[in-house]
Formats: C-alpha cells, structure tokens, sequence
C-alpha cells in the first residue's frame, strides 16, 4: 500500500510545526517550494523537499500528479496566504478537501477585502487606494492624518508604517515607490484611518471561534508586536461583539473553511476590523494557544485537510502569552546567551531563537525584526507576565554594528522593540 503524503506548498512560519504534526500523524510530509534551500528547517527536520515553481499552477499539478504514482496523497495545504489560493485550486483538481480560492484571492488583495467588509456594513477604518505619490498624499489629506499607509497585497507588516505629519508621509511614500520596497505586485498602496484602541485577534477554524487574544506593540512609526497573550479576558458585551463581527467577516468574504486569523482595534465605535488571514496566526500564535488550552491548531488543520474527524475541545484553561526579541540596532548578532537558563523557570513552554550567531541583523519594521520570542503559561495573566519578564530578563546578546561605524553595542534582554496596527502575518 502506498504511503499517504501531505503536500506542502512553501514554507511560513508555521511551516516547521506543519511538518512534525504531519509526521506525528503518520503522513509523510513533501515540500514544493521555488526555492528550498530558503527553508532551513528542511534539512533539521530531514524532509523531502522539491524544486518547482509554485507561481506555475501547471507546474504543481504535474508535480503532484507524479508524486501521485508513488504516495497516496491525502491532503495539500500551506501556511501561508501567498500560496494558500494556489493550494485551494489544487485540492479542487485532485478533488481534495481545501478552501475556496476564490475567496482566499480575493481576501488577500488588502482593498477588494475592505471593499467587501464595507458592503457587509462591517466596521473598517476609512480607507482610500492610491497608485502614486500624488493619489497618496490626496488620500491621506481626505481621510486625516495619522494614516497608516500599507501594500495593497503583502505579509509580515512589511511596507507598513504609521505617517503622523507630512514628513512622515512623504518619507513613506518615497520608500514604497522609490525602488526600495519590494512588490509581490503592481504598486498599489492601501491609504487608512489609523484606528486607535486596544489591539485584539480571533483563532479561528470553520465557523468556530476558539479563542480571542490581545497583541501589544513597541512604538511607531513601524508594526512590530511585542508580547501577544491568549485568552484575553473581556466582558461579555465585548466577547459577544468580537464574535459576531468575526463571523460576519467569514459570511462577507466567503471564508468558513479552515483557519481563519482576524484582528480589531476596540475603538469608540466597538470593534474594527484591521485585518483578516485566511490562514492561522504565523508562529507563535499557534503555540500560545495550545499552551493557553491544549488545541493543537496545525494538527486539528491538517486533519481537516485529510478529510479526518477533527477535535477543537480545549483540555485545560490557563492564560498563554509569547514576548518577541527585537533588536534595536544593526548589526553582526555575535552571541546571545541565556536560552538554557529561561528555558528552565517554571511555566516556561518554549524560548525560540529565529537567527543565530554571525547573522546580520538589518531591520525593516516589519515582523522579521523580531529574532526570537518566550512563551509562557500559567494560571492567570499576572503570574505569566512575570514568568515571561524574568525568562527575558535572563537572555542577552551583543550586536556589533557593521564595519563602516565599527562601533560595538552591548544589548540587554530588554531592548525597544521597533514597533503597531497590523501584523499581516502574525507571522
């Protein structure tokens, strides 16, 4: 009998954890990607992995109709937006349970989502799309500033920046469209209301909301989150509130199947859709929840992939939290010490580094800033907030700046993080 493969299109943050629950699953997890040697975990996790060009739709049905002769192909998925409408078309080809790609491409286009919400009557910021400098600074100027300025299609809060004077806005506009941003498409800059209030995000999966969490950030101008927490306590006004539009926002954008990860900003007017992800929270959003009440997020996913019986019951009630590392300055990271240390106080669930030694570190602003984070669990928020402080207050790390200042920095394990209202990819 042949043995059954998941298929993985890509890589993401979660992409790691995709392939060990695949394998705990007793699939054999294969990764299609343009470019695997981009995807380090491959080789840690001793994965098969292909070479294929995943923007060729062609391409990746031929591959996985020749995988199709060796493995019984059970499922295909991805952990990422950018692939996922791919992902639905092939699970309609092969006939194979999967999203709807139409829906998937159309909530991932950041101005034809927010043009869906508002037909629905969903709460959304004011917003305006612009295509030059001109159409920007028009926009921001009938809208109001501070605006957030943001790519029409795009992940990880890369090329989001909050503008709050026209210095900022015009700074903005001239890294978005003067060669320095890269563009996963035709220049298109979504122009925004910045909504102001308490930042929240949904877990979702179908039409059930598990559980709803809060993100807090460093400063702006930039969007980088500095400690996401899971479940957040709320009133029951407000809970009912979040959970109803969350559920609106599936009916407006056809969504429903799978994962789906929303985020608010709890303003005067209640709660305002930010963003909504067709897919789960990015790492380690997954990992919080499961710390926060026993739902493993990407196990349940891939069940449902396979067309398998899947289980969202929660097996026990404690508040999970993640704080990220961020560096404060450029450089070579020479070393970064205490890992073992905070791995080993109690309720600490994980210490996790992204980059190590002798990497450079350049910041954009964005979520690859973040070069690490803690996770914690306990029985209230409280006493996981100072779990998470002490674990950090035991990491440090040096960065020397690059050649041309030659000077060495010495960073604590607290630096500022860079920064606030949307994580396109909470991963």
């Amino acid at each position: 009998m042949a043995r059954r493969a998941l298929i993985l299109i890509e890589g993401g943050s979660n992409m790691p954890r995709y392939v060990q629950a695949a394998q705990h699953l007793d699939l054999h997890p294969i990764t299609l990607s343009a470019d695997p040697t981009r995807h380090e975990y491959l080789a840690a996790e001793n994965t098969e992995a292909i070479h294929v060009d995943t923007n060729n739709l062609d391409a990746l049905i031929h591959e996985c109709s020749r995988l199709g002769a060796a493995y019984d192909i059970a499922g295909i998925t991805s952990a990422t937006e950018l692939t996922y409408a791919t992902v639905g078309k092939l699970c309609r080809h092969f006939d194979l349970p999967g999203p709807n790609p139409t829906s998937i491409e159309r909530c991932c286009d950041k101005f034809v989502q927010r043009q869906l919400l508002a037909e629905a009557g969903i709460p959304i910021p004011a917003y305006r799309l612009a295509t030059d400098a001109t159409e920007v600074e028009s926009s921001a100027a009938n809208i109001g500033l501070p605006v957030v300025l943001k790519p029409a299609v795009g992940v990880g809060s890369s090329g989001v920046r909050l503008c709050r004077n026209v210095d900022e806005l015009a700074e903005h506009i001239t890294y978005l469209l003067g060669g320095k941003h890269i563009w996963r498409s035709s220049p298109r800059i979504l122009v925004e209301e910045f909504a102001q209030g308490p930042h929240y995000w949904t877990e979702m999966m179908g039409d059930e909301v598990i559980g709803i969490g809060t993100a807090d950030f460093g400063p702006p101008p930039h969007f980088v989150y500095d400690q996401w927490t899971f479940p957040v306590r709320l009133t029951d006004v407000e809970h009912e509130r979040i959970t109803d539009v969350s559920l609106s926002c599936l009916r407006a954008l056809g969504l429903g199947w799978g994962p789906t990860n929303i985020e608010f900003r709890w303003t005067n007017r209640g709660p305002v859709i930010i963003e909504v992800n067709p897919r789960l929270s990015g790492s380690p959003g997954p990992e919080v929840v499961q710390a926060a009440c026993g739902v493993d997020l990407l196990t349940e996913h891939i069940k449902l992939v396979i067309g398998d019986e899947w289980n969202l019951c929660k097996s026990h009630s404690q508040t999970g939290a993640a704080r990220f590392l961020v560096a404060d300055r450029d450089g070579i990271l020479d070393r970064i010490d205490g890992v073992s240390g905070a791995t080993a106080i109690p309720g600490v669930v994980e210490v996790k580094l992204r980059v190590e030694p002798k990497t450079p570190i350049v910041r954009k602003g964005d979520f690859g800033d973040c070069i690490g984070n803690v996770i914690a669990a306990s029985s209230n928020r409280a006493l996981t907030e100072a779990i998470l402080q002490r674990a950090v207050d035991s990491i440090s790390w040096s960065i020397t700046s690059f050649p041309t200042s030659g000077e060495h920095e010495q960073i604590g394990a607290s630096p500022p993080p860079v920064a606030t209202q949307t994580g396109d990819e909470k991963g």
